[in-house]
């Protein structure tokens, strides 16, 4: 066990890693979910939202909703109730994508990565985990936390990402409150799966085949490791989540044990501060008396991920170099975390402190901040933009032996400089003790400060505009699908029921139109809102911007692209294409003084691609070209490359009228300009016979995760 010893040493009992979700409303349980890592549960996403109350197949993510987690107390033997909040959402979806509709038997996906505030040492550290196969004997346990609910299964089979399960005849049979329990596997000591549903007997045609009580009794299914794993491993999820044992050959450990001797030749002075970092990050020392070797203490840190920040912390007042030592040594490391466990808590007590209006701004802040990040995978909620921030060096703008501010210290500013002046204060407070610790300077974090500040003032200047946004899918000769979301300023909710009702063209006018006038007008926003319609990339042509309700009963056509402004976004080109995300940022922030390119004649795409691939200042293209595939082509080559503003005619006559008008008008107008345009042309065809296109990509404003199908390849 070594010196740094957890609570939970000496127990043998899996169950220790089940976990209770319990609903907000009456604190009933509502499925179980298990320990993935020090502060991390991993549970079904249909068990969050029976959490929250929400329907169980909704696919929005819960934002900063809290849900009530209960773990077991190594100390009681009893269990804790602590908050959690959504790290990562994989919604559940349908095996051909999209919404799963009441009645289905099995779905994919549905995953939630919940991050629990509890001090440390609270959970157990993680189960192993295998890969999960035919004839596995499996144990799995209700919600409700209890040892004596530990129902067993075996794997009958496995089809793709799902596995189905029998379970004994005599026992617990899995049923209601299973949802999300972990399958533990006695051969191989590990986690292979999840439970997910259980499937019940039904009379009639609710399930896909009408199966009785004698079939049905004890059959479930899971989703195995496997599965899990391919779902959860891109979005970084489980890196670190079991640290490595420290290779003793290892030069990061090797010039630790060095560096902690020097810093600490005193054995009595070693088991003072030994004793200090064990109680920081929630493991009990293993003597009183005795002090670990500098063996033990640089394996702790190298396995712990918060224990080199604690350490350094601890040293920092009395042996500054020794400090900056060991910091440099663990970065050879990637298991330790930038922040200590009590940093990483009161940042994270501060962010849930802070409005939700302004949290909902954190990505923007975060794009702002670090206008180069590379893409990242996942979601944008603010725990999983903590974690992926921690991981990440400093923003180079040191010089000499400066240490370079790390680009979380950076975000924190940006963040605070949207906050009122107490929680702006308090975030500043934090990061300056971080920053301290870390051995950077007082104007290094200044600086960064001013900038945030002025980034802040000129944010407010451009308040975010009210937008609807539709995504369009098509569903078959004249019409399509439909999923809407409203976006007044603190991100998109979900105000459509799902994507399975298709519209013609008229029908589906009238629905935008009915969302449009539900929405309340804002009193510090005049300007209408902003309809973006989420198109693949085969719909950018589609003329949504002239579908108009028709409705006999009202005394108006109710054109869409006339009464709002409506761009185009294709989300589509951009995930397949995640290298160029980075520059698509850094081309948005220079929205204002960038350059515009107009490209008049069918350029092939490697021409075009050499030409703009790395011209960052190109912040917007227009396209007078002939219709055609070569417009097509030059079209998709510039939104995939991270052009995020292009334009171009639909006219079929070749005539490019609205483009060349258009290209008088800012970039940051254009919306509005296509808007009047439009209006012009359909009181005067013969002035105004373009009918323009604008395609608009707003890096600081996020869009919804969409189920979308696998593109074609274009000619």
């Amino acid at each position: 066990m070594g010196w740094f010893r957890n609570r939970w040493d000496g127990s043998d009992d899996p169950s220790r890693y089940v976990v209770c979700i319990r609903r907000t409303e009456d604190g009933k349980p509502a499925g179980a979910g298990f320990v993935l890592g020090s502060d991390t549960v991993l549970t079904c996403a249909h068990v969050v939202n029976a959490a929250l109350g929400r329907d169980l197949f909704d696919a929005r993510t819960p934002g900063v909703d809290e849900v009530p987690v209960e773990v077991p107390d190594a100390e009681t033997h009893g269990s804790r109730r602590y908050p959690a909040r959504v790290a990562h959402w994989i919604p559940p979806r349908a095996r051909a994508g999209g919404a799963v509709r009441a009645g289905s038997a099995d779905w994919l996906g549905d995953l939630a990565v919940l991050r629990v505030d509890a001090p440390p040492g609270s959970l157990p550290p993680g189960p192993r985990q295998a890969a999960m196969t035919v004839g596995h004997k499996l144990n799995a346990w209700h919600g409700g936390g209890r040892a004596s609910t530990v129902a067993r299964l075996t794997v009958a089979a496995l089809h793709g990402e799902l596995a189905y399960l029998d379970g004994a005849p005599t026992g617990m049979a899995v049923g209601p409150g299973y949802s999300g329990s972990p399958l533990w596997c006695r051969e191989e000591q590990a986690v292979v799966g999840l439970v997910v549903g259980h499937f019940l007997p039904v009379d009639g045609p609710a399930t896909p085949v009408a199966l009785g009580f004698q079939s049905l009794v004890r059959r479930s299914w899971a989703v195995p490791w496997q599965a899990v794993e391919a779902e959860l491993r891109p979005l970084g999820v489980l890196d670190g989540v079991l640290p490595a044992p420290v290779d003793p050959d290892d030069p990061a450990f090797e010039l630790l044990v060095e560096a902690i001797e020097d810093a600490l030749p005193s054995p009595s002075g070693r088991g003072d501060c030994a004793r200090r970092l064990a109680r920081l990050c929630g493991v009990e020392p293993g003597s009183d008396v005795v002090p670990p070797s500098p063996e033990e203490v640089a394996g702790f840190v190298l396995t712990h991920p918060r224990a080199l920040a604690a350490l350094t912390g601890i040293l920092r007042r009395d042996s500054p170099r020794a400090a900056d030592r060991i910091l440099a040594v663990g970065a050879l490391s990637r298991t330790p975390r930038l922040l200590s466990a009590a940093e990483y808590t009161e940042l994270r007590g501060l962010l849930r402190a802070i409005t939700p209006a302004v949290l909902a701004r954190f990505p923007e802040a975060v794009r702002a901040a670090l206008p180069h990040l590379a893409a990242r995978p996942g979601a944008d909620t603010v725990d999983a933009l903590l974690d992926h921030l921690e991981g990440l060096p400093g923003d180079g703008h040191a010089t000499g032996d400066e240490r370079r501010v790390p680009a979380l210290l950076r975000v924190t500013e940006y963040v605070a400089a949207l906050c009122p002046d107490t929680q702006r204060a308090r975030l500043r407070l934090w990061a300056d003790g971080v920053a301290r610790r870390l051995g950077i300077e007082r104007s290094a974090l200044g600086e960064r400060r001013f900038d945030a500040q002025e980034w802040a003032r000129t944010a407010r200047a451009r308040a975010a505009r009210v937008r609807v946004l539709v995504q369009v899918t098509k569903a078959g000769r004249g019409r399509h699908r439909l999923r809407i979301w409203c976006d007044e300023g603190t991100g998109p909710r979900q105000v459509s029921a799902g994507s399975v009702q298709s519209y013609t063209a008229s029908e589906a006018a009238r629905e935008v139109l009915r969302v449009l006038d539900s929405l309340t007008p804002s009193a510090e926003d005049e300007r209408p809102p902003l309809v973006e319609v989420l198109v693949d990339r085969g719909g950018l042509n589609l003329p949504v911007d002239e579908w108009a309700a028709r409705d006999p009963a009202e005394l108006v056509p109710g054109v869409l692209g006339v009464e709002f402004p409506l761009v185009v976004h294709c989300p589509e080109l951009l995930r397949r294409n995640g290298r160029f995300v980075s520059r698509w940022r850094t081309r948005w922030s220079r929205l204002d003084e960038g350059k515009a390119l107009v490209v008049s004649e069918p350029a092939d795409r490697d021409t075009l691609y050499s030409r703009l691939v790395n011209q960052l200042d190109t912040v917007r293209v227009s396209v007078d070209v002939p219709p055609g595939p070569p417009r097509d082509r030059i079209v998709q080559t510039c939104l995939a490359l991270g052009i995020p503003v292009v334009m171009w005619d639909r006219r079929e006559d070749g005539s490019s009228h609205s483009v060349r008008h258009m290209a008088r008008v800012a970039t940051r107008e254009l919306p509005d300009g296509v808007h009047s345009y439009r209006a012009n042309a359909l009181n005067n065809p013969p002035e105004f016979p373009g009918r323009p296109v604008l395609a608009w990509a707003d890096a600081d404003r996020t869009v919804p995760r969409l189920h979308l199908s696998e593109p074609q390849e274009g000619p």
